[in-house]
């Protein structure tokens, strides 16, 4: 369950920080074996790989679903307990925010088709680079009834901070942050929507490994299959990897792969290699990103805006950094001691 837990929280957890979480789960009792410890401290499912995998896609799910409509409303003074709100997000109930505000759609197929041959042609020594933003209406700052979840920019401060006005107050985006993380998701689309691109080794490389592993290695050949490599068993103790995803051509690709055997023996499943594919986006997406410094017009402050709005997870960057943070109207006038 832990395992399934950190998975979920992979690519929006700062550094090494960990999830703190309690679980209640209603299992048949015949699902469980509570059998295992002589002081029942520890119990184990009959079919443990469809508890961690029901665990993984509904936690994942529910961080992808949280957008900024969700937690623009709730004061926090910390903005990673705001994120880390499990619960339904509002936004299923509300009317689609297309339908209020022009320019916030989702990106078009044509968009996330340009992104993935930016991501095609990425050789490793250059980042793609991102559609440039487009001038949206930013309607009128008076009719804070049909504001926006993360309002109209008002500032560019530094050149790394966009001052926007919400109907709650102040909110303050780290533009960087912002467009890293949406830059990585359309990658991510363009990836899913396109599928991994692989190629042959020229000397297949050979890993000598345990008999139970290789069990695993001939159980999950699909899987592997699906994910850019083609594995051979060779041996009783051996394995040949002949083909490998294209992302990973610098990885370290024994190690890699003794990882995920490990995985889908300790746990039924990896998520090892998309990780790693992932990581290797994340770097392109950084690089592809507004630099700091870089001075936005109002029209490309709020395009992004309406972007973080239609993008997952985009709380945080591709680290776990936050994006954005709100400051109420009540926080700021108790700076200033109002109403004392």
């Amino acid at each position: 369950m832990a395992h399934a837990v950190k998975q979920a929280y992979r690519d929006v957890m700062y550094q090494d920080r960990h999830s703190a979480f309690v679980l209640y789960l209603d299992v048949p009792a015949e699902n469980v074996d509570v059998n295992v410890h002589p002081t029942k401290h520890e119990v184990r499912f009959r079919d443990g790989r469809t508890v961690h995998d029901f665990l993984f896609r509904t936690i994942h799910k529910s961080i992808a679903d949280i957008r900024p409509q969700d937690i623009a409303e709730r004061s926090s003074d910390n903005v990673s307990t705001q994120f880390a709100d499990m619960e339904e997000p509002a936004s299923q109930q509300s009317m689609p925010f297309s339908t209020l505000y022009q320019g916030a759609e989702s990106p078009s197929p044509q968009r996330v088709k340009e992104t993935f041959a930016a991501y095609q042609a990425f050789s490793g020594s250059a980042a793609p680079q991102s559609p440039a933003y487009q001038p949206v209406s930013t309607g009128s700052l008076t009719e804070e009834s049909i504001l926006p979840p993360l309002g109209y920019a008002i500032a560019q401060l530094h050149g790394i901070y966009i001052l926007a006005q919400n109907a709650q107050g102040l909110v303050i985006v780290d533009m960087h942050a912002a467009h890293e993380r949406i830059t990585y998701e359309r990658m991510k689309e363009a990836r899913d929507a396109q599928g991994l691109q692989s190629q042959p080794l020229l000397v297949p490389e050979a890993i000598a490994v345990s008999e139970k592993e290789v069990e695993f290695a001939e159980q999950y050949l699909d899987v592997f299959r699906q994910l850019g490599f083609e594995l051979q068993v060779a041996g009783a103790e051996s394995l040949v990897i002949r083909q490998m995803p294209v992302l990973l051509q610098h990885a370290d690709i024994e190690q890699l792969l003794r990882d995920v055997l490990s995985d889908l023996i300790a746990h039924g499943q990896s998520e090892r290699i998309e990780s790693a594919i992932d990581e290797v986006l994340a770097t392109m997406a950084c690089h592809g990103s507004v630099r700091a410094n870089r001075q936005l017009t109002i029209a490309e402050m709020n395009a992004l805006l309406r972007d973080m709005e239609a993008t997952e997870r985009s709380g945080q960057c591709n680290h776990g950094r936050p994006t954005w943070t709100q400051m109420t109207l009540s926080d700021l006038d108790k700076l200033f001691l109002r109403g004392r």
